[in-house]
Order: C-alpha cells, then structure tokens, then sequence
C-alpha cells in the first residue's frame, strides 16, 4: 500500500481489519466461524471486493483446527507487525548547488507517528565511486517496523572528488540528522553510523577521527554507536590492490602511500573508542575479513572492551545487507541488539 501523507509516503504491508470473529467463545477451537481479513487501502478509495465470512473449518478435525489456528496465529502477527513507513526523500544535507546531480541529498524513513526514535544513519557501500542512497531503503522498511527511523545518505564520489571529501560529506550528514531529526520524529541523542562496505569505512573514519565533525562543531558524543558492515579499513593495504586493478582508484586516495596511511584507521585506533559492532558475510573475500578481524582485535588492545566482531553465515559481501528483509536474516536481529544494549 502506498499514499500521499503531507508531502511525504507511507508505506504498509497488509493489516488486520478483523482478526478472529468467535461464534461461541467457550469453545474456540471447535467452532470457528468466520475470519474476515482485508488489505489495508486508503479510506477514500476502497477495493471493490473484500474477502469476508469466509466459512472453511467446518468438518474440519480438532487437530487440523489446532495447526491452522496456530498457522493464522503467526500469519497474523506478521501481517500487523508490518508497521507503516513514512518516508521523506530528497532533503538537502547541505544547501550547495555546487555539489554534483544529488550528492547532498538523503532520505528520512521513519515509524509513522514516530516520537524521539533511536535513529540510524546509514552509508551506501560502492567502493567510493558509484551506488547511492536508495542501498538504505531495505533498512528502512525493516529498522522502522521495529521502530527506528532510519537515515540514508548520498555522499560525493570519485573520480569527481577525492579523499577526505567522502568523509566530510558524511559528517554534513550527521550533522544535519543532529540538528533536524528531532523535527521527523528521531530522537538526535540516539544516533548509530551503519555503512556497508565504503560506508562502512566512512563510519569508521566519523568515528575515530574528531576532526571531521568538530570541524562542523560537532560533539563526537552525539554518536551512540557504529556498525560496520563488512568494510574495508586499512588504506595502506587497499589503495595499492585496487590500483593494480584499475589505475582510475587513484583518484580516490591518491598515490603516495603516506596520503594512504593517513586515510587509513591506523593512525587513529586508540582507546576511548567503545561501541563498534563489526559485522562480515562468511562469503566475503579472506583480506576484508582479515582485516575486519583485526580492526576489532586492535581496538581491543588499545583498551576499548565493547568491541565485537561478528561473522554471518550464508551471505555474500551484497547480500549480507540487501537480504535484510529475507527470514533467515541475522544482521537485523544483531544491530537491533547492539543499539538498544547503548
């Protein structure tokens, strides 16, 4: 289902118009009589036909009754736990018309009638030179049903720019989440970074390095907790291999390997830095993982306790993010964990 709501979307699955309707209560599983279920639809514009007195269960065993109640029971529950979405696209992050087609543009999904919901602002992976801010929307659909807003962001990309541009786009962004989100129902001091593989680096760099956001007069504070979602993280290391790919790469860090450094992790793990959940895809390549592993490991050397790294079965480095809606999902249930544990 989708309406216009103020100049916004709202998204929804089905819901329960009339669950269960009992002919005799004392005796519930016997005497079923009727389920009268329909679509949600907008009010003014009702379907022609809705499905309702629906007589099947009559003659049926106790025992069928028992697996189709409890079958229409979990159907049921999945239906109405398909929370609305309102979805607000296309707001500027930063007022330039100077930044290329929609650079500074990202997208707001929240709970409809949210009110101070822990919100994420997510980072689209595309290894810095391509993808956009629509990778966000599966988190959107699943992250509001559970009652969190989520934010997407474009940022720019190579070869237009280079670094620490990316990274500074990203923390115009957070700062424009700290500052308006509280108006779209978020609450602006329950904020957690997630990106996807170069977002996920962006994430990083927001999160050790203060220097992008008090630039901006940021307090890093305002950052609850960071997900990284199979990144890469040692430029020293990647900005050489994908040069040897495709001599374009050089336009996102460079070719100096002391530039590679610097925009690296490396100078900036240290201790003070709690609340990172790493987690990776089991079909990842062995260097990404290897230095997922690491990352994690040194931060814990370096003092910090609440660092964990988590490796997700049965995914690939795209699937681990966009599968976030199939049933047999794992990272939904871990971020979830991860935010309402800080």
């Amino acid at each position: 289902m989708l309406r216009a709501c103020h100049g916004q979307q709202v998204f929804g699955k089905g819901v329960l118009v009339a669950p269960l309707i009992w002919r005799k209560r004392e005796d519930l599983l016997s005497r079923i009589d009727y389920i009268s279920v329909r679509w949600a639809w907008p009010a003014a514009n009702p379907p022609a036909v809705m499905c309702s007195g629906v007589h099947f269960l009559w003659g049926v065993s106790l025992k069928a009754k028992n697996l189709i109640f409890a079958f229409l029971v979990l159907f049921f529950a999945t239906l109405t736990s398909q929370a609305q979405m309102v979805v607000s696209s296309n707001l500027e992050y930063v007022e330039d018309s100077d930044y290329p087609l929609t650079s500074n543009l990202l997208d707001v999904y929240m709970p409809e009638d949210a009110n101070d919901v822990p919100v994420i602002l997510f980072f689209h992976w595309g290894a810095l030179v391509g993808s956009d801010k629509s990778d966000g929307e599966v988190l959107g659909r699943r992250f509001s049903a559970m009652g969190y807003g989520v934010v997407s962001s474009n940022y720019r990309l190579s070869p237009e720019v280079s670094h620490p541009l990316h990274t500074q786009d990203a923390a115009a962004a957070l700062a424009w989440v700290a500052n308006n989100i509280d108006s779209y129902g978020g609450d602006p001091k329950n904020i957690h970074l997630v990106g996807h593989s170069s977002g996920g680096y962006l994430a990083a760099l927001l999160t050790l390095d203060y220097s992008y956001l008090e630039t901006l007069g940021v307090d890093r504070s305002i950052i609850k907790g960071t997900v990284l979602i199979s990144p890469f993280l040692y430029v020293e290391e990647t900005a050489p291999d994908r040069i040897a790919q495709d001599d374009r790469a050089t336009s996102i860090w460079g070719v100096d390997p002391k530039a590679w450094l610097a925009a690296s992790v490396t100078p900036h793990i240290g201790p003070g830095q709690e609340n990172i959940l790493v987690i990776y895809a089991d079909g990842d390549d062995d260097w990404r993982k290897n230095q997922n592993l690491r990352f994690a490991s040194a931060m814990r050397a370096a003092g910090n306790e609440n660092i964990r790294a988590v490796e997700v079965s049965d995914r690939t480095h795209r699937s681990i993010v966009f599968s976030i809606l199939d049933e047999d999902d794992q990272i939904g249930k871990l971020m979830s964990e991860f935010i309402e544990a800080n």
